[in-house]
């Protein structure tokens, strides 16, 4: 006589409705989300790091450069519309790509409940392995950063506009050079494995990848960094 045992019923997983959320759902979904958010804030970063370079022409260019991007566009969108368009575009993009990064970690874990024995060498040695730990630090950053330098709540200066004063109230204090410093290393390593994939993800091989990353990576932390030790080492005043 055959026995039989009452399974427990699955609870059936709800399928998106849109293809908006049927691709989010997904894992290819999630990776194409990072890989478009992370285009577009390499791209500020890009922009950013050059604008950031016009402190050595002078107060009259960095200054005047700060008042350029809140005037551009003003009779479509008002004064200073297009550094809040800038800001809210870049809130949504590291709300996605923390938001998709996150979920396909967890997805990897569950996909494999037991670890390793022993655990293999990850591609992109200590970039990969630091990339969450990389994120918190430069999010934390960001927003000390905001309080500092767009607020002036946490500048030495605070004047609204002069931004070339600002700079170098700021980093004429070691402590200020040394956060900046450790926030544009973990941004370094946060680009140079991310470009790595990215690279790889367009058909490059291992070897391209890695020296398109590193390069690109070291050529954004030496731009972001030439303008603090500038300041410190009383090269530019």
């Amino acid at each position: 006589m055959a026995v039989t045992t009452e399974r427990e019923p699955q609870t059936p997983q709800r399928v998106p409705r849109t293809k908006a959320g049927r691709l989010w759902s997904s894992t290819v979904g999630k990776k194409a989300v990072m890989a478009v958010t992370g285009a577009v804030l390499f791209s500020y970063v890009v922009v950013h790091m050059a604008g950031n370079l016009k402190f050595f022409g002078g107060p009259d260019s960095i200054n005047g450069y700060g008042v350029f991007l809140r005037e551009f566009l003003t009779p479509v969108l008002g004064y200073g519309g297009l550094v809040w368009v800038v800001r809210v575009v870049l809130l949504l993009a590291v709300v996605l790509h923390g938001t998709a990064a996150v979920q396909l970690a967890r997805r990897a874990r569950k996909a494999r409940p037991v670890g390793y024995a022993k655990r293999p060498r990850v591609q992109g040695g200590y970039a990969a392995r630091t990339m969450r730990w990389g994120g918190v630090i430069l999010a934390l950053f960001v927003v000390y950063h905001l309080l500092d330098l767009t607020a002036g709540v946490l500048n030495p200066h605070g004047v609204d506009g002069d931004i070339h004063a600002n700079v170098v109230a700021d980093f004429q204090h070691w402590y200020v050079v040394l956060a900046y410093t450790l926030a544009v290393v973990a941004l370094g390593f946060h680009l140079r494995h991310g470009l790595w994939s990215a690279v790889r993800s367009l058909g490059g091989t291992v070897r391209n990848a890695q020296t398109v990353a590193l390069v690109l990576a070291v050529v954004v932390t030496v731009g972001f960094l030439a303008v603090p030790f500038s300041v410190f080492f009383g090269f530019v005043r």
